[in-house]
């Protein structure tokens, strides 16, 4: 290729060599995509040869952030190093993700650059370190994990930090408006006032939402409903409900709903509400993992973004909750409130009972069933799960209409009692697209009592990993189903709970576990 011509001004000559370098550097720097198929749980993932040649001159390895780019999309990966024999000469393996996120098809050519310098990871070292965090800090942390910039490595050094030393109220006011200003944010300009609730977790089969928004919305108050899925529980919310609907609707999609029904029962990060929460709560789940702060202001962002003003928070104490002593939930309780009127929302937190599981079912289709039986109004419907719904209504009510919590407790009462909340709760399911019939699981083992006595204490932490163990939340009809409370007298033979799980190999697994725990205390009598 003729590049210049001795005749040309030497500034055009120079720009024209420029050129033509920038162009075989493109070249030297494209690979071939190929699509590997692998699920990498939403971190891009790029699959190198140990020969590449852009490995070899760039100094590529292992677990090395690289930038790749088609067109005008970009994406930084993480580096895996594979065998000459997985992939061939002068291509790149792509994960889900990172083809998604590129928006790349098979056999196309992507350029592989350094990725760029992640300057906010100084502000994580410096909290590693125990020094608070700025606004500013903060919120290039969450833009930048929001960007997909930071490894989940370096996404897990973030959240164990902060759930470690712990985030004082500021740090925890800056990461709560962070995470809102990185999403989208719903708006409901006719409505002066918008409600929403949430429970804190670690008390399994505390399925309670579905309740309280039926029975709110039924009196033509407004609650848009977004909740997030499972982090460390067998199911959350929004697991739950897509057991019985569609919960993954558009913003739109959610606007018409709740002008529709005054309500909806949706999964939050399906619209991007708070997009670096649905980030961390994906490393959260991993690690098991979910601090004060993060904690906090996950609740809160998603309140905030999906337009509410008014909100009530459960909070559950228990010797095996998440929360175990009354002074942790006092802190907790006053953190959510502090942080909560800094953000513009008014927050009225309960401290609840969380001694023991809540209903019959854990897992997303067997809470599901207590719900139905709730709303539906059957004499075995789980009588502690209606009672800690009509208490959360009835807070609501008292907010909302500046009532007595007695006011609010007779109005939620009657509209369950008459049918109303059942009647609501169908609407609500047909407008996102109608009710699922509930599947049984392919497995199911029940378990009886081997001793006899007075069941004592039920633990919630080991009750969960057990239901998770069998396969839940990501199988929906997995878990178990109770079939004693703390406080009843058991015999020897006595079924103490249906375990659940769509394979055989789950259901070994999960007993194996069962077996070597305690789970229940049957306390002999005297």
């Amino acid at each position: 290729m003729v590049v210049e011509k001795a005749c040309w001004p030497l500034k055009e000559r120079q720009w024209l060599n420029f050129v033509v370098q920038e162009m075989l550097m493109d070249q030297i720097n494209t690979l071939k995509v190929i699509d590997m198929g692998i699920d990498t749980h939403q971190e891009p993932v790029v699959y190198m040869r140990s020969d590449c040649h852009i490995c070899r001159s760039e100094g590529f390895t292992a677990n090395s952030r690289v930038m790749l780019r088609y067109g005008e999309n970009s994406v930084i990966a993480t580096l895996n190093v594979v065998d000459e024999q997985v992939l061939s000469s002068g291509s790149a393996g792509l994960s889900k993700s990172a083809m998604q996120r590129l928006d790349v098809d098979d056999g196309a050519a992507v350029s592989v650059d350094h990725a760029p310098v992640v300057t906010s990871l100084a502000a994580v070292r410096k909290k590693i370190f125990g020094h608070k965090l700025s606004d500013q800090e903060i919120t290039a942390i969450v833009e930048d994990i929001g960007d997909h910039r930071y490894s989940d490595i370096e996404i897990a050094s973030f959240l164990s930090v902060c759930a470690g030393s712990r985030l004082d109220v500021d740090e925890i006011i800056s990461l709560t408006q962070a995470m809102v200003a990185c999403g989208k944010r719903l708006n409901w300009p006719d409505e002066a006032m918008v409600l929403d609730k949430h429970c804190i977790g670690g008390l399994p089969g505390n399925r309670t939402t579905p309740l309280v928004v039926s029975i709110v919305s039924a009196a033509g108050l407004t609650i848009p409903k977004t909740s997030s899925r499972a982090i460390t529980s067998p199911a959350g919310t929004a697991d739950t409900m897509e057991a019985l609907t569609t919960v993954n609707l558009e913003l739109n999609e959610i606007q018409r709903v709740v002008a529709e029904t005054h309500a909806c029962l949706v999964w939050g990060g399906a619209v991007n509400l708070s997009p670096a929460d649905d980030l961390l709560i994906r490393i959260e789940r991993a690690l098991d993992l979910d601090g004060e702060g993060q904690l906090i202001a996950s609740v809160l962002s998603k309140k905030i973004a999906a337009g509410s003003t008014h909100a009530v928070i459960d909070i559950p104490v228990g010797p095996t909750a998440k929360v175990r002593s009354q002074n942790d939930a006092d802190r907790l309780s006053s953190l959510f409130t502090q942080v909560g009127a800094a953000c513009g929302i008014q927050i009225r937190c309960l401290i609840t009972d969380g001694s023991q599981p809540v209903g019959r079912g854990i897992g997303p289709v067997e809470e599901a069933r207590d719900v139905l039986a709730v709303l539906q109004r059957e004499h075995s419907a789980p009588q502690d799960l209606r009672e800690r719904a009509l208490f959360l209504a009835a807070h609501l009510f008292s907010l909302a209409y500046q009532e007595r919590y007695e006011q609010g407790l007779e109005r939620a009462i009657a509209i369950l009692d008459e049918g109303k909340a059942w009647q609501q709760f169908q609407r609500i399911l047909a407008a996102q697209g109608g009710m699922k019939g509930l599947p049984d699981a392919s497995y199911q083992h029940t378990e009886a009592a081997t001793a006899a006595g007075t069941l004592t204490a039920i633990d919630n932490r080991q009750l969960a990993r057990l239901a998770k163990l069998a396969g839940a939340p990501a199988t929906a009809a997995a878990g178990l189903r109770l079939h004693a409370r703390v406080g009843d007298k058991v015999t020897v033979g006595q079924p103490l709970f249906t375990l659940c799980s769509d394979t055989i190999g789950e259901q070994q697994y999960a007993m194996a576990f069962y077996r070597q725990s305690t789970i229940f205390t049957v306390e002999k009598e005297r």
